[in-house]
């Protein structure tokens, strides 16, 4: 019996597969084999991984022969930056790679997002494989091709669409994180029962403490379920033309949060996007969209997991709503000077427009800035 499920990104020559189970580094050469030329791999990780799962692939790849070089970043939200970038570009160019060097991510979301756009950068295109360590990646970031770097105006507004060859996401390492990561990445799980899929937010109901406590069926389940939903939008709309957009869900509310705390461990990016659904549905309900009730269910859910759900919670921030919501004009989801809002009728029922309340949204910002 394998011990993992196997998901398909079906984008025609671009078509690549999720694994999805327990202990898989340990045989990562085995996986990433048919995608290993002469030139060997270089693997990119973060500082926060050198001491376990790094040593673990290292060995898989000594074990089966295949040649490898390593750069390892700090880790955080600061090496998404256009310094690290070029530091981790004139690295890898000074060790004489060549076209056909494979790109291995190792880490979490910013390893993957930085990882990603080297490997489409370099040469002008790498193959890459996504090995994602945490919650949050293994369920969001590393699927779908999304690739990229911060800049000062803005969270992931440089990069490309880079489509990896294999993601491998090794649920059993999860077992590793703190506690605060983990429901981080909870949020991005949550989120796919919000979209479209009322069945799955009512499993987590019930499940959702199940999936955080240990490696077991219900994080399987969980992240398989996530993958699958994922895997399914991104096989629709691979450059996020129509209902990819929906998987922004509470993002473009969050982002601005994010910006405002600059980015830092001050407030996590599911966190900021757990407050971010949350105010969605709050706007939506006050425009008289989504049902009386849902947002206060969506609250004692995420509540229920441990999640922040308002912005008032994040500690030492004295929130300037003028300033949040001009962080929100700098979005990506801005098309010609309207922004694109992923708007709900209620559990499962999103949907995006640009017809949003203005008064309503300050004011449903407002609630969850102050508490």
């Amino acid at each position: 019996m394998s011990n993992h499920d196997t998901l398909r990104v079906d984008l025609g020559a671009r078509s690549y597969d999720i694994l999805v189970g327990s202990n898989l580094l340990a045989d990562t050469a085995k996986y990433i084999a048919p995608f290993v030329k002469k030139a060997g791999v270089v693997v990119i990780s973060d500082a926060a991984l050198s001491d376990n799962h790094l040593p673990t692939v290292l060995a898989s790849l000594d074990g089966a022969g295949i040649p490898h070089r390593e750069v390892v970043v700090p880790s955080g939200e600061k090496s998404k930056s256009f310094a690290m970038f070029e530091n981790v570009v004139e690295q890898i160019l000074a060790m004489g790679i060549e076209r056909s060097t494979l790109i291995i991510a190792l880490g979490g979301g910013v390893v993957g997002d930085l990882a990603g756009f080297v490997a489409a950068s370099l040469l002008r295109g790498l193959d890459f494989v996504q090995i994602p360590t945490t919650l949050l990646s293994q369920v969001d970031s590393s699927v779908g091709g999304k690739t990229g770097i911060n800049s000062k105006s803005g969270k992931n507004l440089i990069g490309a669409f880079h489509q990896p060859r294999l993601v491998l996401a090794d649920t059993s390492v999860l077992d590793t994180l703190p506690a605060r990561e983990l429901r981080s990445g909870y949020a991005e799980i949550a989120k796919y029962g919000l979209i479209d899929d009322p069945e799955f937010f009512a499993w987590l109901e019930e499940n959702g403490q199940a999936v955080l406590d240990k490696d077991g069926p219900e994080r399987r389940q969980a992240v398989i379920k996530s993958c699958a939903a994922k895997a399914r939008i991104v096989s629709e709309d691979e450059r996020e033309g129509g209902k990819r957009a929906l998987l922004n869900l509470g993002h473009t509310f969050g982002h601005a949060l994010e910006a405002e705390t600059g980015y830092g461990e001050k407030l996590l990016h599911g966190e900021a996007v757990a407050m971010g659904m949350v105010i969605a549905h709050d706007v939506c309900g006050a425009m008289g969209m989504a049902p009386a009730g849902e947002k206060d269910r969506i609250v004692a859910h995420l509540k229920s997991v441990g999640l922040p759900v308002t912005a008032s919670e994040v500690t030492g921030m004295h929130w300037d709503i003028d300033k949040v919501i001009s962080h929100m004009s700098r979005d990506k989801k801005v098309r010609d000077g309207e922004i694109t809002f992923v708007m709900t009728r209620g559990i499962g029922k999103v949907f995006t427009s640009k017809a949003m309340d203005v008064e309503k949204m300050r004011a449903a910002i407002t609630r969850s800035c102050r508490g």
